[in-house]
This record gives structure tokens, C-alpha cells and sequence, in this order.
């Protein structure tokens, strides 16, 4: 199994990285890709992955980090690119439900991130929140850059027009929730070609354990256990497929 979205540079899980990533294999979760919010975590993310065979990272600045982030930091991110743990540019995208105020410099960030992927035939890890559109219209101008919307919580329509669009779709936590039922149609509906499982760790604990203050790798197993259950097939089967898809979409060999 792979969680392929965590924030291992997160200071409540890398501070007790040995623990969290032996968690993680005793559950069955044997890779990992952490993901960086910011030019300076993803030097961070890079220094996490080395000598760590079972990792791999993303880089790129989070939208909602692009009123802290100076913008001329963004081409340091193509310098980053030699570096063979690095497997896409993310997490980018647009958020309207934080920073609506910086959606100019949102798309300014975005454009800029999404150009470095193509260059460098990236795919990338999308953060979209109350933004479908406008990040569907980004994705785009750059039709060859490969694309999956991380922590989907959309509706079933958004998520069918992202899967027209030919994205992917990453679920985590929230598809255990008891009250998602809509979300877990969502699920439903994706085909496991265009599927990831993922945890956000250290956020969006799932069910069972979702009083569990810090999420971390291992708990990723629930949300392959949710998804195995919402399409009726073992849990075997939710771990070869996401995998090789993860595999397919990062190109990790």
C-alpha cells in the first residue's frame, strides 16, 4: 500500500518519524510521498527523503501559503527537480474558502507551478477547495501535465467533470465519515484506474480511529478498508490496483 499525500515534515509526526514510519510498515503501508507546502519545506521534504528508499516527495507552495511566499522563490523549485526523490510538483491549486482575497496571486503561483510540470513532464498534486472551475480552467492550458485532485470532498458532479477532464481523484479520512454517504458515491464512481488513497497526515483522522488527534501513514489501510467496501472487492485488490496506479501516476519505478 502507499499513502501517497502526508506531511512528514510536520513536526507532530517528524518528531517521531523512526515510530511513525515503523507504524506504517507494520500496517502494510511500505511506501510514502510527503508532500510540501512551501520552497523551504520542500528542501525539507527532500533532506526527509534521503537515504530513505521507501519515501519519495513533492515540491511546490500550497495556495493557501502564497501571501508568505515570496514569488521570486518559485524558480528555486526548478533547481529541485535533479533531485531523485522528487516525483511532482505539488500540493498547488486554488482555495476559495481561505484566501479568496489572494486569488490573483493564487492563479500567479499556480500558472508559474503548473509551467515548471510541464517542463519537466511533473505530474502534479492539486489542492482545490470552492475553486472546481477555475482550477479545471488552469489544468487546461497544460493538457499534458498529468493531474490528481488530493483530499476530494466535492460533489459527484465535480468529480465526474474532473474525471472527464482526465485527472485523478485521491480520498482520504472524510470517506469513512458516517455522514458521508454522498462522498462515498463519489468514490463509487471513480474507476480504480483514476483512484488514490491517501491520509493528509497529520490531519482528517478516518473512522475507526478518528478521535486520534495526530493521522499518520499506517491509518491509511481504513480508508483502503472504506474503499474496498464501497466497490465490493477485498482490500487485496484496493491495494494492488491503488498501487499501481500511484506507481503509474508518480512514475515510481
Amino acid at each position: 500500500m502507499i499513502d501517497t499525500h502526508c506531511h512528514l515534515t510536520d513536526e507532530r509526526l517528524g518528531s517521531q518519524l523512526d515510530a511513525v514510519l515503523s507504524r506504517a510498515l507494520a500496517a502494510g503501508v511500505r511506501q510514502m510521498i510527503t508532500i510540501s507546502t512551501s520552497v523551504a519545506d520542500a528542501a525539507d521534504c527532500i533532506a526527509l527523503c534521503h537515504n530513505r528508499a521507501k519515501l519519495r516527495c513533492s515540491v511546490g507552495v500550497h495556495p493557501n501559503y502564497v501571501g508568505e511566499e515570496d514569488f521570486a522563490s518559485v524558480p528555486q523549485l526548478r533547481g529541485l527537480q535533479a533531485n531523485p526523490s522528487v516525483v511532482a510538483i505539488g500540493e498547488i491549486g486554488l482555495d476559495y474558502h481561505y484566501g479568496r482575497e489572494l486569488r490573483d496571486r493564487q492563479f500567479q503561483f499556480f500558472e508559474a507551478q503548473m509551467q515548471i510540470a510541464q517542463d519537466f513532464n511533473r505530474p502534479v498534486i492539486i489542492h482545490c477547495r470552492e475553486a472546481v472551475d477555475d482550477a479545471l480552467g488552469v489544468l487546461a492550458k497544460f493538457p499534458a501535465v498529468p493531474s490528481v485532485f488530493h483530499c476530494f470532498t466535492g460533489t459527484a458532479s465535480e468529480a465526474r467533470r474532473i474525471i472527464d477532464a482526465g485527472h485523478y481523484l485521491g480520498f482520504t479520512g472524510p470517506i469513512t465519515f458516517k455522514k458521508a454517504d454522498d462522498l462515498r458515491e463519489c468514490v463509487r464512481a471513480t474507476p480504480m484506474d483514476r483512484l488514490l488513497v491517501e491520509t493528509d497526515a497529520p490531519y482528517l483522522s478516518p473512522e475507526p480511529v478518528r478521535k486520534q488527534k495526530v493521522n499518520e501513514p499506517a491509518l491509511v489501510m481504513h480508508v483502503a478498508a472504506a474503499v474496498a467496501s464501497i466497490k465490493n472487492i477485498p482490500i487485496e485488490e484496493v491495494d494492488r490496483l491503488t498501487t499501481e496506479t500511484a506507481h503509474r501516476f508518480f512514475r515510481w519505478t
